[in-house]
């Protein structure tokens, strides 16, 4: 079955760095984007970042650009999202996901998808 699992979550300074994970198994890994998602208390889920490695395009979001990176690591299942530069507003519950029909990041509005697998989420929390 689909399956995602995100780790890396943590207390982190303002100004901090952080390294999430989100480790996929059950499908085809590679074909498919993975897209990192955030939502803080009292806000609606917004999208971070996505990778796709069938055009290796990218996707991130205004706010984290220059500061996130995502990544891929294929003998691992692994997507990364590294963080630096952390700010307040960059606190929440992060989730990676997948869809079938979601193969590439560069299709407009692609973050605004119905994604149909996810993880169950890794906290963050950016406190001085």
């Amino acid at each position: 079955q689909v399956r995602l699992v995100e780790s890396g979550g943590a207390l982190v300074q303002p100004g901090g760095s952080l390294r999430l994970s989100c480790r996929a198994s059950g499908f085809s890994f590679d074909h498919y984007a993975i897209g990192w998602f955030r939502q803080a208390p009292g806000k609606e889920r917004e999208g971070v970042s996505c990778i796709s490695n069938t055009d290796g395009g990218t996707y991130y979001r205004d706010s984290v650009q220059g500061r996130f990176s995502i990544s891929r690591d294929r003998a691992k299942n692994t997507v990364y999202l590294q963080m630096h530069a952390m700010k307040a507003e960059d606190a929440g519950l992060y989730y990676c996901a997948t869809d079938f029909e979601v193969r590439t990041c560069k299709a407009s509005g692609v973050m605004d998808h119905l994604w149909d697998y996810w993880g169950q989420g890794t906290q963050v929390t950016v406190s001085s």
